[in-house]
């Protein structure tokens, strides 16, 4: 039998306009509302996913690029993804939810109680996707904005301090005893107080202790530093790295390496890599939508030119498209990787229709050249990366009942009959997360 394996969904645009831009528009869905993802995470979990990971990003951006962001509604708007948790786990029993949250956004007080209620409120299903994006940091206090590794140097801090808090009631100081008429032992808190570089506050934490763990912490960071915050701090790492043999393994030992540098065992993190397939009915269409892709029309790279207009801030869609690309059209706010991933391997003469053709270019799943392919091409996929010791997938796309179903319809009972998937729960999102 094949080696079981732990699947997520990732929600990569988060809380916004589902639909917006497709055809399945027209099943009238409201993005405002929650049964649109209700529906979809009573599907996760029929499907025995373990988690669902919701993208957030605060800001429309800088006030001179908003425009870009929200005209195609690629960047904006977002709702809080915090506040629609509690009706996704309304809606399930056992699926993980991980809203995204910043650490400037919340003092860590206020967070450790929210996210203590969630997580008792949730039946222990609460997960954290901690981010240090530093581009929201003027909505939040008018200091100068971090760099990156004291946004993680922030983060820490903030994540330690909530856990303090957390840990601020020891399991006997709660006591709950009708018959001796005694609710708890004050005597046995913890009086925290927290003086640190980015944060002051103190303790007890006005909650209760957890009886099945704290809130899982998942982080998304491919950054040394990033890596090295995984390996001391968090329970689950977002991977985002080439689904090859060499690549995987290499960034599985990173993370491993980086939880044993902070005192933990590496199976302490769970390493989901994030994949981005296109499922169709036949080898054949697959075929057919891979050779479209080498020639995609104007109207194809003017899509692509937006959503990348919105991730860079910067209009891509005035510029001529058969001219080479001037990388000083970019500003400060962009960052030198973010237009690495846009010019790709291209020389610096490349017009920018050849580079944006790059982005439009699809590939195979059967051949490993891309994701495009049949639900058991990618189930043949997801099962050789079982026998590269691989901890699991996240499947990354909207949570619109249509893209879910497109997606999981055909692969769910492959996985399953190939002993990939899960058919039964373990209990709290922490026991479903523990290495098979």
């Amino acid at each position: 039998m094949s080696r079981q394996q732990h699947f997520g969904w990732f929600l990569a645009r988060g809380f916004g306009p589902h639909g917006w831009g497709h055809p399945y528009l027209d099943w009238n869905y409201r993005w405002t509302s929650p049964e649109l993802y209700q529906d979809s995470v009573r599907t996760l979990e029929q499907a025995g996913f373990d988690l669902l990971i919701i993208e957030d990003a605060p800001s429309l951006g800088s006030p001179t690029t908003i425009d870009l962001r929200v005209r195609q509604a690629f960047g904006g708007p977002k709702l809080d993804p915090l506040l629609l948790a509690p009706y996704l786990f309304a809606a399930t029993q056992h699926l993980g939810i991980a809203p995204t949250v910043n650490p400037a956004a919340y003092l860590p007080y206020t967070a450790a109680r929210q996210f203590a209620t969630l997580q008792h409120l949730s039946g222990h299903r609460l997960a954290l996707n901690v981010v240090t994006d530093t581009g929201s940091a003027r909505h939040f206090s008018a200091a100068p904005q971090l760099g990156h590794d004291a946004a993680y140097d922030r983060a820490e801090e903030w994540l330690g301090g909530v856990r303090d808090l957390w840990r601020s009631w020891p399991e006997e100081a709660l006591i709950a005893d009708p018959a001796r008429g005694r609710y708890a032992d004050g005597s046995r808190l913890a009086h925290t107080q927290h003086r640190g570089e980015y944060f002051d506050f103190d303790g007890p934490l006005n909650a209760i202790p957890f009886t099945d763990g704290e809130p899982v912490v998942v982080s998304p960071g491919g950054s040394g530093r990033g890596l090295g915050f995984a390996g001391a701090n968090s329970d689950v790492q977002l991977a985002l790295a080439p689904m090859n043999e060499a690549s995987v393994r290499a960034y599985r030992a990173r993370i491993r390496d980086a939880a044993i540098a902070a005192g933990r065992q590496p199976e302490d993190v769970t390493v989901l890599f994030a994949i981005q397939p296109v499922l169709v009915s036949s080898a054949e269409e697959a075929d057919r939508l891979v050779a479209a892709s080498h020639s995609p029309s104007d109207e194809k790279l003017a899509v692509i030119a937006e959503k990348q207009s919105s991730d860079l801030e910067t209009d891509l869609t005035a510029l001529d498209l058969d001219a080479p690309l001037d990388i000083t059209v970019f500003g400060d706010h962009v960052s030198h990787g973010s237009i690495r991933r846009l010019v790709g391997d291209h020389g610096p003469d490349a017009p920018l229709r050849t580079i944006l053709a790059g982005h439009a270019r699809l590939g195979r799943l059967a051949d490993g050249t891309g994701w495009v392919g049949t639900a058991g091409e990618l189930a043949d996929r997801i099962e050789e990366y079982g026998t590269w010791g691989n901890d699991g997938v996240l499947l990354w796309g909207d949570l619109h009942p249509v893209t879910v179903h497109r997606t999981l319809d055909e692969l769910v009972p492959i996985l399953r009959r190939r002993g990939i998937l899960r058919s039964e729960y373990a209990g709290s999102l922490r026991a479903n997360l523990r290495p098979f």
